[in-house]
């Protein structure tokens, strides 16, 4: 398998314009983020995020997931062309679980992305531009996507409009 690595000026460009889908849309998410979507079993690992090493947790294949701040806990804002960029975490059936048992809680929001995987409220992504477990690209991406640690805060009731 070729690994190609890419500067992070490049990264920031190319997921400037597949952030640009992010929000407005409501069709439901296809290709990428019901193919990339793997069983909702949820696992932790220590990483460098950001020059920190952090514990985050990574999906069943071992990537990143990630939070997006405009979501709120019943409420999913990443859809359509941004559910491309950023592969939500499908549970295709039952209840999401984890390894090790994680402090917060583990739930499912029904929206135009499918049976998406929350945790404490936030719904859960991973980054198209992260190709293995040691990747963290999307940290920190328009100060609004982050990876999610086990100690993430409780999300947000739905608001009015998020802004983008």
């Amino acid at each position: 398998m070729l690994t190609l690595r890419i500067p992070g000026t490049i990264i920031l460009g190319l997921a400037a314009v597949s952030l640009a889908a992010c929000g407005g849309t409501t069709s439901a998410g296809t290709g990428a983020a019901t193919s990339a979507s793997s069983s909702a079993l949820i696992h932790t690992a220590s990483m460098k995020v950001a020059g920190k090493t952090e514990t985050v947790l990574k999906n069943a294949r071992g990537l990143t997931l990630y939070y997006f701040t405009p979501d709120t806990a019943t409420s999913i804002a990443c859809t359509g062309g941004c559910a491309s960029t950023w592969p939500p975490l499908l549970s295709p059936s039952g209840a999401p679980t984890s390894t090790p048992a994680l402090p917060g809680t583990l739930s499912l929001l029904n929206g135009s992305n499918g049976s998406q995987v929350l945790y404490n409220g936030h719904p859960l992504y991973t980054y198209s531009k992260d190709g293995d477990s040691g990747d963290a690209y999307g940290q920190g991406l328009f100060g609004k996507w982050f990876a999610a640690t086990p100690d993430l805060a409780a999300a947000p009731a739905a608001s009015a409009k998020p802004g983008y």
